[in-house]
């Protein structure tokens, strides 16, 4: 007799998959960065606009909390497993639902991606730097772009879901 199938089952696994694969990529850019580089070297890539450096983040985005004693780290390990549980609930429940999912598996491969770091280093490895003049973006990392892509996707499939409505 086949295995029924449940209705949430089958498209949660590409979702999966995704996460990993976001994971995966952070993790090894962080690891050649970490490899390649000295703490604060830069590398120009496009010279006044995008450098290559090796920073650490022992906070939260933007750096809240980095200055904390310490007790952060435990705090924020659990805050991204505890997100974790929720996007996966999320993404069983929503599955069939591409865009919003798609978001949703970025903001999961990011956020564990940057509990790896936590767990095993004590703090997040960021390497990327946008700036222009004396404007400068906080360095971040794969795991973060990720999470903002994702992010960015929600928005999106919330206001197509508005539009849709009307």
């Amino acid at each position: 007799m086949a295995r029924p199938k449940s209705r949430s089952y089958r498209p949660f696994s590409p979702w999966l998959l995704l996460a990993l694969g976001v994971i995966v990529i952070d993790q090894l850019t962080k690891n050649l960065a970490l490899r390649s580089l000295a703490h604060g070297e830069r590398v120009p890539v496009i010279p006044g606009w995008f450098d290559i450096t090796l920073v650490f983040n022992p906070g939260a985005a933007f750096s809240l909390l980095a200055n904390a004693g310490g007790w952060q780290r435990n705090f924020l390990i659990g805050m991204g497993l505890v997100a974790a549980c929720v996007l996966i609930w999320l993404l069983r429940q929503h599955g069939s639902q591409r865009l919003f999912s798609t978001g949703l598996a970025l903001i999961l491969g990011g956020a564990l991606g940057n509990v790896v770091d936590r767990i095993f280093l004590g703090q997040v490895v960021d390497f990327l730097l946008l700036y222009h003049r004396g404007w400068y973006w906080p360095a971040f990392n794969v795991a973060d772009a990720a999470i903002t892509v994702g992010a960015t996707l929600l928005i999106v499939d919330e206001l197509r879901r508005v539009r849709s409505s009307r």
